[in-house]
């Protein structure tokens, strides 16, 4: 492709996104306010903390005038599916790695066959490879296929995308006490802790295995992506990893049951990756008394079903 890249603020985003208070009793009766913050409601192809991350490195790439955009996910990738919807609205080329070099003589599930009908050309690779993508010889061994290409890494998670999740803090600054996402890459908590008033912690909720909260390898990650972001260490942040409920994409009878129990309460569809896993993470500590009375407990809603 040649040409002008378009901007992406062309797509109308809906920003800031809106705050919904909703009245659930195991937070009322301690006495504390949950908001939902609807990220999910900011572009309806790009929600989320996918339209926030991508926007910058989007805004990068027009910079530059690159017109093909190449990036890693797994096989239910949001993130990939965010990007190959990106690439149809604005015109780019782009070209999705996926984990997994088994998957290439599979059917398509939902999301990948999504990302195909937006244009994305998919290149599936083993998974011995896939864990060293960012080594140099990998992603030469791409460009030799492909020809030249901007690099978006997985999840969307760089410091360009930490300094645009910078604006969620903006956005919820002096509306809640706690701020809770969850977590796959560990790009939004490390841009949302940035952003948040002095006074407000921010907790993420990983949907990984890998370890307790401290010891958790995304705190590693969190931490290089705000050094690299803003020079270090950013707002009062930690990480709740008892949540996971067996790893990413994995889901349990508990998990399902609490979801459609919520689903039920506020008609609010659940996506179960990432979203299901956050409410009930916070829903429990709730219930456990983690949370002081009188305290706003918001909760970013990063995607939909």
């Amino acid at each position: 492709m040649t040409g002008t890249v378009p901007d992406p603020m062309t797509l109308r985003p809906r920003l800031p996104s809106p705050v919904q208070e909703i009245e659930d009793d195991r937070f009322a009766r301690r006495g504390i306010r949950l908001l939902l913050k609807r990220d999910d409601l900011i572009h309806p192809d790009l929600p989320g903390n996918k339209w926030r991350k991508l926007e910058p490195n989007l805004r990068a790439a027009a910079a530059a005038g690159d017109r093909t955009l190449l990036t890693f996910g797994g096989a239910y990738s949001n993130h990939l599916r965010a990007t190959a919807a990106a690439g149809r609205l604005l015109g780019l080329d782009t070209i999705g790695v996926v984990r997994g070099e088994e998957l290439a003589d599979r059917p398509l599930n939902g999301s990948l066959a999504r990302c195909a009908a937006d244009g994305m050309r998919l290149h599936f690779l083993d998974r011995a490879r896939y864990r060293r993508k960012d080594a140099p010889e990998v992603l030469d061994a791409l460009r030799a296929r492909f020809g030249p290409y901007r690099l978006v890494p997985e999840g969307g998670s760089n410091a360009l995308a930490a300094r645009g999740c910078a604006a969620l803090g903006h956005e919820l600054a002096g509306a809640a006490d706690v701020v809770a996402v969850a977590c796959g890459t560990g790009g939004t908590l490390a841009g949302l802790a940035a952003g948040l008033a002095p006074g407000q912690r921010a907790v993420g909720f990983p949907v990984l295995k890998g370890g307790p909260g401290p010891d958790h390898f995304l705190a590693a990650d969190v931490l290089r992506l705000q050094e690299a972001a803003f020079g270090g260490r950013r707002g009062d942040w930690r990480l709740d990893a008892d949540f996971h409920c067996g790893g990413y994409a994995r889901t349990t009878p508990a998990l399902e049951a609490f979801a459609a129990d919520f689903e039920a309460r506020h008609d609010l569809p659940l996506e179960r990756v990432y979203v299901a896993k956050l409410l009930l993470g916070l829903v429990t500590r709730a219930e456990e008394g983690a949370f002081a009375p009188g305290t706003t407990v918001a909760a970013v809603i990063t995607g939909t079903p």
